[in-house]
C-alpha cells in the first residue's frame, strides 16, 4: 500500500521554528531584503543546510492561492454598510467576487459566504483577511475553501 500525500493548511503557530525561519528567509529573498541564501539564513538565524532541506516544501498560503478561487466565511453584525465594506476591501485588492450568500440575521449577526478569484490580487490573502477582520462590524473571517 502506498502512502497518500497531500497538502494541508496549518496555522503557523504550531509549526516548528525552523520551518517558520525557512518561510522568513524565502520572503527576504523574494523581497530583495537579502540578496543571497547565505545572507537570508544569517538574518533569520538558521543554517543553509536546513534552508535547503525545507525550502521546496513550505509556501505561504497566498503563493498557493494565487490564480485560484477562495471561499471565505464571515460573521457580520447586521448593520448598514458592513457587507459593503468587505466587498470594497476585496475590490481594492483586485479580487473578483463570484458569489455572495448571506443568511438572514439572527440575534443581530449574519453569516456570509463569499467566493472570489485571486488571480489579480495586489496583496497577499493573509493581508486581505486581516484588513477584513479589522473592519467595524466584522466578528469573524475564516478561509473555508481554496480551489
Amino acid at each position: 500500500m502506498t502512502e497518500k500525500r497531500g497538502f494541508y493548511i496549518i496555522k503557523d503557530e504550531i509549526l516548528p521554528e525552523i520551518v517558520r525561519k525557512t518561510v522568513k528567509a524565502k520572503e527576504l529573498l523574494k523581497s530583495g531584503k537579502a540578496r543571497t541564501i547565505n545572507e537570508a539564513t544569517e538574518k533569520v538565524g538558521m543554517s543553509r543546510s536546513a534552508f535547503y532541506k525545507y525550502k521546496d516544501f513550505i509556501f505561504p498560503f497566498y503563493e498557493a492561492s494565487l490564480g485560484k478561487i477562495i471561499t471565505i466565511s464571515l460573521v457580520l453584525e447586521h448593520r448598514p454598510g458592513v457587507l459593503s465594506g468587505i466587498l470594497d476591501e476585496i475590490a481594492r485588492a483586485h479580487g473578483n467576487v463570484l458569489t455572495i450568500n448571506q443568511n438572514i440575521p439572527i440575534q443581530g449577526l449574519a453569516n456570509v459566504t463569499i467566493s472570489f478569484e485571486t488571480g489579480g490580487l495586489i496583496k497577499n490573502i493573509e493581508e486581505l483577511i486581516e484588513d477584513m477582520q479589522s473592519k467595524p462590524g466584522v466578528q469573524k473571517v475564516d478561509i473555508i475553501a481554496g480551489e
